[in-house]
């Protein structure tokens, strides 16, 4: 059963290849045992209904009353509306077998309910089939009883009539058999409707949980990214504009030259280590339930590192500030990393792109949120390279937190800026005594 679907909605699928096959079998099989069944009657000479008719009728009958049955549930309506009119047609001309073909209409109303497609019109055309019996057993006693007579009940001694507890005999004997081929076929109906729907649901379990790998795989994918993106991008383009400086003052001015080659070392060995550091956490393999979150880090790594990251940019040749505002408060690892790398990534920018001589950094604690505030005074909004991942790193990393970027060109003067809000907890740092927080040790920068 598949999503959206009621029960009444519901198809049962058409019989495979093998089913069939095994249907045309059964079908053979049971026509055959009903034709010698006729021949075992005729031998006995029993006949139940009164004087049959002609050999060939009778097996006419018999015929097409069980051979339908090898493809009953290939087209379970059409069969059993044509069994039922065979057997009744059969009774009526006074067909002797009766045994064997009972059975046949047992099977074709139990496959109508169990295989009928249309669930509706299959319970419908049973009812009619169902009704049409018993109206022909009606029929059947009222033509039987004017040709009964006292000498065929002699031995009869019970309290009820002889003709009456006959007419409820068959009654409850039809009852019993027209009710166990409903209720059966209802049964097999409902037991597959069931299954299909755990099936349907199973299945849908598995693609849920595939989506889920792959958006697992996806966001593993854009972690990496994001790692890859801000430690190599931040230290190339140090190194790039510090190589480029000692280039340039190497003749006149050797030992300002080594000094730019010395932080290109230092920064150099900073993207290595940090590779090592996030190459090791991939190798890991599946961290399970107790691992950190995705942008987790080491604690090594987060706004504390701000002035050291100020000072390579500031050796890369940009005057560089840094305020820290209001009361610190504890912040989360992951948080702090998310902090530090959005300040890289600006810092970065304004390096690759701003054409910039200053890079101010405020990191302020309001009550409820910390806000970092980088700007320059380059010539002009940022410039990002085609596929440039900066700005969208850095909204990835925020809205991880739940908080806003805001990325564009100051207002009242040259230059671009980029503002973040992290939403914080109202919680300080300080023991349970309830003594004040002590500030977080972020000196400032000015050169």
């Amino acid at each position: 059963m598949g999503p959206g679907e009621t029960s009444e909605s519901w198809q049962r699928p058409r019989p495979d290849g093998r089913r069939l096959r095994i249907d045309i079998g059964i079908g053979l099989a049971v026509t055959a045992t009903t034709l010698l069944s006729l021949t075992l009657v005729r031998s006995v000479g029993f006949y139940a209904f009164g004087h049959p008719p002609a050999v060939f009728e009778q097996v006419l009958w018999a015929v097409l009353v069980t051979l339908p049955l090898c493809v009953r549930r290939r087209w379970p309506d059409a069969v059993a509306i044509v069994v039922s009119a065979a057997f009744i047609a059969g009774q009526v001309r006074h067909a002797p077998e009766q045994q064997l073909t009972s059975g046949a209409l047992f099977a074709a109303i139990y496959t109508l309910g169990a295989w009928g497609r249309d669930h509706r019109r299959a319970s419908w055309i049973r009812a009619g089939i169902i009704a049409a019996m018993f109206v022909w057993l009606g029929i059947s006693y009222l033509i039987a009883l004017p040709a009964l007579s006292a000498a065929e009940f002699a031995d009869a001694d019970g309290p009820v009539s002889p003709i009456l507890a006959s007419a409820i005999n068959g009654v409850l004997i039809n009852v019993l058999i027209f009710g166990f081929a409903y209720f059966f076929g209802e049964l097999s109906w409902i037991a597959e409707s069931r299954r299909q729907q755990v099936e349907a649901q199973a299945a849908q379990l598995v693609a849920a949980k595939e989506e889920e790998a792959a958006r697992s795989v996806l966001h593993e994918r854009l972690r990496i990214a994001r790692e890859l993106h801000d430690v190599v991008a931040h230290h190339v383009s140090v190194m790039g504009v510090q190589a480029s400086a000692a280039r340039r003052v190497l003749d006149r001015d050797p030992a300002q030259a080594k000094q730019a080659l010395s932080a290109v070392e230092h920064s150099a060995r900073t993207a290595v280590d940090e590779l090592h550091r996030m190459l090791g956490l991939l190798r890991q393999g599946d961290p399970g339930p107790e691992a950190p979150a995705p942008d987790a880090a080491p604690a090594a790594f987060g706004l504390h590192r701000v002035p050291e990251l100020l000072d390579s940019v500031r050796h890369a040749g940009l005057q560089t500030s840094l305020g820290v505002f209001g009361d610190a408060v504890e912040l989360p690892e992951s948080l702090s990393l998310a902090g530090y790398r959005v300040v890289q990534e600006a810092a970065t920018n304004t390096l690759k792109h701003a054409g910039a001589t200053k890079l101010d950094v405020r990191i302020r604690y309001h009550a409820d949120e910390l806000e970092l505030d980088v700007a320059d005074d380059g010539h002009g909004p940022l410039r990002r390279s085609p596929g440039g991942l900066g700005l969208i790193g850095m909204r990835e990393r925020v809205a991880a937190h739940a908080g806003e970027l805001e990325a564009g060109p100051r207002s009242g003067g040259p230059g671009f800026r980029v503002r973040a809000r992290f939403p914080l907890p109202r919680r300080p740092v300080g023991d349970q005594a309830g003594r004040p927080p002590k500030p977080i040790s972020l000196p400032s920068v000015s050169t």
